[in-house]
């Protein structure tokens, strides 16, 4: 398992598809909010426009060089996204989640399901 901590300090290394194509760098950690485990990470993309897409931890390895998720490239290109000084807005939680197939439900009392770290 991948702890909260540890992860972040890989901010700013490559982020890896799993075979092996550059994402992007790492830029945030966000976790479940009723798990406290980290679930996705935001990956910087783009060169002049950049922004920040999300990307699910599930099968991650983190290596001293790299991140290397368990999903491919193109269907991270279609991911949601932020602006690289936005925030994820609970509308867009959903979205997240199902884009990767995950499913989604939010907390007992309606709370958000993830937050960032």
């Amino acid at each position: 398992m991948i702890t909260v901590g540890s992860i972040t300090d890989w901010v700013g290394l490559p982020v890896l598809d799993r075979d092996g194509s550059k994402i992007g760098s790492m830029e945030a950690v966000y976790y479940d909010t009723s798990t406290e485990e980290p679930v996705f990470i935001t990956v910087k993309v783009g060169l002049i426009s950049s922004s920040l897409v999300f990307v699910p931890l599930a099968d991650a390895v983190v290596s001293p060089k790299d991140v290397r998720v368990a999903v491919d490239k193109k269907l991270v290109k279609d991911a949601p996204s932020i602006e690289t000084d936005g925030h994820l807005e609970s509308a867009m939680e959903p979205a997240v989640f199902e884009h990767y197939g995950l499913g989604y439900s939010q907390g007992a009392s309606g709370e958000r399901r993830l937050g960032r770290r």
